[in-house]
């Protein structure tokens, strides 16, 4: 009867033990921070097979691209997953983060619209043009319009290029910067804007249909997902980073988006 007994104790121990482990391996949550469209969205696809792995996806959704960062340095997120990387490094720069690269993921080329014209041709002498006044998407509204040949930069000026850097603008194009999230919105009132593509999406635009000019796909501004520096190799990260980069992902992105979010991998 003892032995018995002993069996059965040595049995529910074991039992209790298994259950402890499973609910210990449910609970690993990690936290990523994103603007919605496309990288909560992309985020919400791999939701299933990281739940698959034991592993807990909570998206926080953002619609600006400074507390992403700023929370992300905090604590408050395990990592974030909505900017390119000279965004990413200006930032970080500026506001003295410490923060790494897990993964790149995808390009969203950046487009010029307009609700006023339908093409660079019909763009007015003194017309308004909208970008965005961060100093990487600044830079990069300016080479775009330069590279669509409305204006040009001085030499030397890249990415963090200004509009003092404006040498030449021979249809005396007007500039107005605006947060990124509210260029949309001013195509009412501008003749043309240039918009990061996820604030595009959500507003119902086709980048490859409704861009005047875009970016080609050889741009070299890839969305990532940033970490803490010294959490590039956390294991539950890592499998982010893997679930992020599998052949399903690649094909729900092309299929998603039309050829307005590019995949790098």
């Amino acid at each position: 009867m003892m032995k018995i007994s002993t069996l059965r104790v040595v049995i529910i121990v074991a039992l209790v033990l298994a259950v402890g482990a499973a609910a210990g391996a449910q609970a690993t949550v990690i936290k990523v921070g994103a603007t919605p469209v496309p990288h909560a969205e992309i985020l919400e696809f791999i939701k299933p097979a990281l739940q698959a792995e034991g592993i807990q996806l909570e998206i926080v959704e953002f619609n600006d691209y400074v507390l992403p960062n700023l929370a992300l340095s905090d604590g408050e997120l395990d990592a974030n997953y909505f900017q390119h990387i000279p965004y990413l490094e200006t930032f970080s720069a500026d506001h003295g983060l410490d923060l790494a690269v897990l993964v790149g993921v995808h390009i969203e080329p950046m487009g010029l619209y307009s609700q006023r014209v339908d093409s660079l041709e019909d763009l007015p002498n003194g017309a308004t043009i909208a970008i965005p006044n961060d100093a990487t998407n600044g830079g990069r509204a300016l080479l775009l319009l330069q590279e669509a040949g409305l204006i040009r930069l001085a030499d030397g000026t890249g990415i963090t290029a200004t509009v003092f850097d404006v040498v030449d603008n021979p249809r005396n194009i007007r500039f107005r910067e605006l947060e990124a999230p509210l260029l949309p919105r001013a195509l009412a009132d501008v003749e043309a804007a240039v918009i990061n593509t996820n604030y595009a999406l959500e507003a119902g635009l086709v980048p490859l249909r409704d861009a005047l000019v875009i970016e080609g796909a050889e741009s070299p501004y890839v969305n990532v997902v940033a970490v803490r520096a010294g959490d590039e190799h956390n294991p539950a990260l890592l499998k982010l980073a893997e679930a992020l980069t599998r052949p399903e992902v690649r094909e729900f992105i092309l299929e998603s988006y039309d050829g307005a979010v590019v995949p790098v991998f």
